[in-house]
């Protein structure tokens, strides 16, 4: 019995292995050619592997899609928590929406992923989608915390941080041209929101 357990856990270790090198090599070939160009034939060969072998382990080409979607979350997520936590709640959105528009800008392919509808006819599982909306959830109480609470707050920052990506790859990949606008342009946001809540400035101190 023991035996028999061990065997199916090596198993699983193995196929789990082997799903994360599918994964990875996806990657590389989105980061090369974009998402939406990404082709069951080159994978395959990128893993040394025929083609319908793929489906061992990803029942279709948008379950490989998906199983990017939630990894990229998941990646993003843990950058974003692993910046230095500034005790001032808008000092510390700043550094934080600073750190995401970075790391989206330096990877284009992640960026196009999880934010843009890139690849034809896909969508995201219920399941990688729980991993978006607790980020989403997340941001909505930062914001709270930084003395913003007008529902329109949170549609107004992501587009504000989406155009910063959208300009630094489109006019100054691998640079920083609009990553460094990004704490004038959060706090911008600030401004604009605390005289449309009356006027109030926020007091860390509160």
């Amino acid at each position: 019995m023991a035996l028999a357990i061990a065997r199916k856990q090596r198993q699983a270790g193995l196929r789990e292995a082997a799903r994360d090198d599918i994964l990875q090599a996806a990657w590389r070939l989105a980061r090369k050619r974009g998402p939406a160009a990404l082709t069951l034939r080159d994978l395959a060969k990128a893993v040394d592997m025929r083609a319908p072998s793929l489906y061992s382990y990803f029942p279709s080409k948008h379950a490989i899609y998906d199983a990017m979607f939630a990894e990229g979350n998941r990646r993003l997520w843990q950058h974003i928590q692993q910046q230095p936590v500034e005790p001032d709640p808008r000092e510390r959105l700043k550094a934080w929406m600073r750190a995401f528009v970075r790391y989206c800008a330096d990877d284009l392919a992640l960026y196009q992923v999880l934010f843009q509808r890139s690849i034809p006819g896909f969508e995201p599982s219920r399941q990688s989608m729980e991993l978006a909306n607790q980020a989403l959830k997340w941001g909505r109480a930062v914001l709270v915390d930084a003395g913003i609470r007008d529902p329109a707050a949170s549609d107004m920052l992501t587009a504000i941080i989406s155009g910063l990506i959208a300009q630094q790859t489109a006019n100054d990949p691998g640079g920083d041209r609009w990553i460094r606008l990004c704490d004038d342009a959060v706090q911008m946001f600030f401004d604009y929101f605390d005289h449309r809540q009356g006027g109030s400035k926020h007091d860390p101190d509160d």
